[in-house]
């Protein structure tokens, strides 16, 4: 098949004819986005302390595990999971192969150099055919991440709301659907069945399947909405945990 050039004019899908001058757009817009939360949740994650305040505990430290022989920050023991499991999504592989390793650049854009494609074949990319067990622990999360937004409607045990509290359940929120549209999750309640119509299970599976189907039409927008819901939950929190800001009490 032929390489198109970066300035190459190609049919869309309206039949309209369009240039694709800007396809450098997108990748810059990735390493940006993608960038700027790795480099702060590096640093928010070695650093040990400020992520709780009162009921709200940071998402980069939950759950929190201490213990008298690890001496570094208890981040560590648990991010390797929710990393693992964005760090081989089907789209995050697209967004930063293409980003960061121009390969290819966009679509219908040819790649910089030519080199032997060989996949996710080789290490350390054949480790990407893993993302379906870091699925099942990110699901976990998920309902630690919950519990913990209900425990942030509790103050010395009087119910209340404070903007930490909302904080807290839109992270849980949105990183629920970010991974329960996930492809790996659509396969594995209906990916393996030819035929929906066989039985009540099948049926009541066929519109499990369909709803999850929905959101996984939107799985690149849950994806980049839940890392900003995460990370601005590290900040609140961090920030009121230095005494940089005060949670507002809306009850």
């Amino acid at each position: 098949m032929a390489r198109l050039a970066p300035n190459t004019m190609f049919k869309s899908g309206l039949g309209t004819t369009q240039r694709k001058d800007n396809w450098w757009l997108q990748p810059v817009l990735v390493v940006f986005g993608l960038g700027s939360f790795g480099i702060y949740s590096t640093w928010a994650a070695l650093q040990g302390n400020h992520y709780a305040f009162g009921p709200y505990l940071s998402p980069f430290y939950s759950p929190l595990f201490i213990f008298d022989w690890w001496h570094w920050s208890p981040a560590l023991l648990i991010l390797w999971a929710p990393l693992g499991f964005r760090a081989t999504c089907y789209y995050y592989r697209k967004a930063y192969y293409r980003a960061f390793f121009a390969d290819p650049p966009a679509c219908a854009v040819g790649e910089l150099a030519e080199h032997r494609y060989s996949g996710e074949t080789k290490f350390p990319f054949i480790l990407q055919n893993i993302h379906r067990f870091f699925f099942y622990l990110a699901a976990i999360f998920i309902f630690i991440l919950s519990y913990d937004a209900y425990e942030a409607f509790w103050f010395d045990g009087h119910f209340g709301i404070g903007v930490g509290s909302l904080v807290l359940t839109a992270n849980a929120l949105f990183l629920g659907l970010y991974t329960f549209s996930c492809h790996s999750f659509r396969h594995l309640i209906g990916g393996k069945r030819d035929c929906f119509s066989n039985c009540s299970l099948a049926k009541a599976q066929y519109k499990t399947w369909s709803i999850v189907s929905i959101l996984n039409q939107r799985h690149m927008l849950w994806a980049w909405i839940s890392l900003c819901t995460v990370g601005f939950a590290d900040v609140y929190i961090r920030l009121c945990a230095m005494g940089i800001i005060h949670d507002i009490r809306i009850i």
